[in-house]
């Protein structure tokens, strides 16, 4: 089974992710991981991703579909992913979706659910700054844009770039809902349901 988490930055994706990995054995395909790994692996697609990073450049769709496709490929070989993917931070634009569509019928591995963490923006933003003072109040690490003005930021790029996929995959008929702002037990729950 492969899903997407759809969702604004803070409501809880990859939380999500984790559970699915460790109940159902499923790959958790987060693009930043991938291209961390990639920029480190010296391989031929490794030396791209590290050449566009180091001239502070953002990396393409075609490099990210790329190391998409690797993994996809690389698992069927090996077995892995046998559970399905979950493809966490991806994709971001509608260029984006209709490439992971292309694949994944290239590929001949289907798309069975995508799955939106709904949220208010208002409550996300306070839970996300109160977990911040939190964590700070208790001297833990606190992630640096965990705060209101890099939040609204982050949010506005999210409305702007990533929003118009929750009408595209309506309009599919691949997109269910769940209360993101519930607790994290109940989101899986949630999502467990929609999976069943």
């Amino acid at each position: 089974m492969n899903i997407i988490l759809l969702g604004p930055p803070g409501a809880g994706k990859g939380t999500q992710a984790q559970r699915l990995v460790e109940e159902r054995g499923m790959v958790q395909l987060s693009t930043g991981d991938m291209l961390r790994a990639a920029r480190t692996s010296g391989t031929e697609m490794g030396n791209k991703v590290a050449a566009v990073m180091d001239a502070g450049n953002l990396v393409t769709d075609e490099i990210v579909i790329g190391l998409i496709r690797e993994q996809l490929e690389g698992d069927a070989v090996d077995g892995g992913g046998g559970n399905g993917f979950i493809f966490d931070g991806f994709p971001r634009t509608l260029a984006q979706a209709d490439a992971l569509g292309a694949l994944l019928k290239e590929l001949d591995q289907p798309l069975d659910h995508v799955v939106e963490l709904q949220v208010d923006d208002e409550v996300l933003v306070e839970r996300i700054v109160g977990r911040a003072k939190e964590a700070e109040a208790a001297g833990q690490p606190v992630r640096a844009d965990d705060n209101e003005e890099s939040l609204k930021v982050r949010l506005l790029a999210y409305y702007k770039q990533t929003s118009p996929l929750i009408g595209y995959y309506y309009a599919k008929g691949d997109l269910v809902s769940v209360d993101g702002l519930a607790s994290m037990d109940e989101v899986a729950a949630s999502i467990k349901g929609v999976l069943a």
